[in-house]
């Protein structure tokens, strides 16, 4: 272990770049009769990328601590209706291959139950739950559980996680906590500490963070176990709240919990995105502590390299991964392959590729949707083609998705669709996820017309149009340079419906309007996110105050506004502000006394 920190340290290559954001917090971990204090800051701003990277582009880190599927930024509830018949068009094969049912997008909650806890067996997970039957057919949970125990059928411990489990895997997090909240007040059922743990999970999905902080202590202290300090844990981690996060991790050491490499991986994460310097701390406390790391441990490192361009490091780190005796899989040998690309090895990444296919694509199908887009990246066209013809010989869902993806990136744009209109006539359904793979290539290629008429065409289909389709046609509409019409799009949907629009949606207008200097509209739309019940953060307030410096505008009572809504600046922002003060002192009015 100690090989790791070393490797880790050594790169001169490695971002340890200290942040931008955020107020320095604490983290205290003891060892021995000592206590070490390391100090964090807040976000790190990406001035290439802009805001937008902190809040629509999905961590290429939190795909492997499993805290992807602990919160969400969307009403839960809005989500249900639109993937309800994902599963069955996930192949039972996946069994065989790497993490089981992945299709990019899904919600399965496999990560939230090896982490955090669950009581399904996982021999049990596809087993038929006629509770959860019930509850897809009527979409009435109360209706469902109350003629449930009118007709004496069994609400045992099974049925009841496993219907959970059915409705987790369909984003129905509203019915979850619908179920376990009918429970408490209406039976004698007898709860376990994961159970708490789920409910705390589904409270911070559907409510807030804030919310699931009083539901914590409302659990029985005798149900306070680790197994729910994990689970606010990641919640916490997953909403970026790095004081929090900190106070959480100390209070588990505090309470003797013992220190897993799940917490340890979670703080991992939060400082990959808040404060680097303090990823070598983490390693060292896993090294005193005797934690040995797991593959999403390794699975971090080699993504830290890799992103920092430290190839050499990347490679020493695999060495390490397999000396502890973690094999690699294709999907770390997949993100090796994409790092070797980025650096230019195309000969190496083109030697890691034939290792993934290994025996060939008949014996592991499920290694499609590792190689379409890498050959897509390296524009083998030759190569993506051969295996969009086995993909067409053996449909799977999550293979059919990376063809489109592949084919998009390619520039070829009928192929993909042409990919898409097969997994349609198949399944005789609209496939959401590949619907977004197919949107998300309109969107690229400013293809307005064509956007549209696939949002028509899902409408017609019958399938209920929710945040996440609003959010497709926000952005189709900000890359073809009209903005306003996004706005409107968000206004239409919400004027007489329940949901509201996702945060990254507003936050996607509000940057736009931003950087074109208009005030006035920037403004507008972040009275909106409050109205819409989204507090206001440091990155809104960014984003607001970028107006008025593309405006050349001064911001009239910024400061007051801020402190109400209790955000204060960091030193970066701090330095804007002062940009946009219109009392702020020059040498000039100095001199003149103005």
């Amino acid at each position: 272990m100690y090989s790791l920190s070393r490797i880790l340290r050594r790169s001169g290559r490695y971002n340890f770049a200290a942040s931008s954001f955020g107020a320095v917090s604490k983290l205290e971990i003891a060892s021995g009769d000592k206590v070490r204090t390391f100090k964090s800051s807040g976000l790190i701003y990406n001035k290439c990328q802009g805001l937008i990277r902190l809040y629509s582009t999905r961590d290429v880190f939190s795909r492997f601590f499993g805290i992807q599927n602990l919160s969400s930024v969307a009403d839960a509830k809005d989500k249900g209706d639109e993937e309800q018949r994902e599963e069955e068009l996930c192949k039972p094969e996946d069994a065989l291959g790497v993490t089981g049912d992945v299709t990019e997008g899904a919600d399965d909650d496999s990560l939230f139950e090896s982490g955090i806890g669950s009581d399904v067996d996982a021999s049990k997970k596809r087993a038929r739950s006629e509770l959860f039957e019930s509850i897809a057919a009527y979409k009435s949970v109360k209706h469902v559980l109350e003629v449930w125990v009118k007709e004496g059928k069994d609400l045992s411990q099974a049925e009841v996680s496993l219907a959970i489990h059915n409705l987790r895997k369909r984003r129905s997090y509203d019915m979850c906590l619908q179920l376990w909240e009918w429970l408490a007040a209406n039976t004698q059922f007898e709860f376990t500490e994961a159970n708490y743990a789920s409910q705390l999970d589904l409270v911070a999905k559907v409510h807030s963070f804030g919310k699931a902080e009083i539901f914590l202590k409302d659990i029985p202290q005798s149900f306070r176990g680790e197994v729910v300090y994990r689970t606010l844990l990641a919640n916490c981690v997953l909403k970026s709240h790095v004081n929090k996060a900190e106070d959480i991790f100390n209070k588990m050491r505090e309470l003797k919990f013992p220190t897993s490499v799940f917490a340890c991986n979670q703080l991992l994460l939060l400082y990959s995105k808040h404060n680097r310097r303090k990823i070598a701390d983490v390693l060292l406390l896993m090294e005193k502590e005797n934690i040995k790391p797991s593959r999403a441990t390794y699975q971090f490192l080699i993504n830290s390299k890799g992103l920092a361009g430290d190839i050499t490091g990347m490679e020493k780190i695999v060495e390490t991964m397999k000396e502890e005796g973690i094999e690699l899989d294709p999907e770390l040998q997949a993100s090796l392959a994409m790092y070797y690309i980025r650096a230019g090895l195309k000969e190496r990444a083109e030697e890691v590729m034939k290792e993934i296919e290994g025996k060939g694509l008949k014996q592991t199908p499920w290694v499609c949707r590792s190689l379409l887009p890498l050959y897509a990246d390296i524009g083998d066209i030759e190569n993506v083609r051969r295996l969009s013809r086995f993909v067409d010989q053996n449909l799977r869902y999550d293979n059919c998705i990376a063809a489109i993806k592949a084919w998009g990136k390619l520039k070829e744009i009928e192929e993909a669709e042409a990919v898409f209109e097969r997994l349609v006539e198949k399944y005789k359904i609209f496939p959401m996820l590949s619907y977004f793979a197919l949107m998300e290539i309109y969107t690229e290629n400013k293809m307005l017309a064509k956007g549209k008429d696939l949002v028509k065409r899902m409408g017609n289909a019958g399938i209920k149009i929710g945040p996440s389709t609003w959010h497709a046609l926000v952005k189709l509409y900000i890359k073809a340079g009209e903005v306003g019409k996004a706005e409107l799009i968000l206004e239409r949907a919400t004027k007489d419906n329940k949901m509201r629009p996702l945060f990254i949606s507003y936050m996607a207008i509000l940057e736009e309007y931003a950087k074109r200097g208009d005030v006035h509209n920037t403004e507008k739309v972040f009275m909106k996110m409050k109205r819409a019940s989204y507090a206001a953060q440091l990155m809104q307030y960014e984003t607001v105050i970028l107006a008025y410096l593309n405006s050349k505008t001064p911001a009239y009572g910024m400061n007051e506004r801020m402190k109400s809504d209790n955000v204060f600046p960091n030193k970066t922002l701090a330095a804007k502000l002062a940009q946009v003060d219109p009392f702020k002192k020059t040498p000039v009015s100095v001199l003149l006394d103005e």
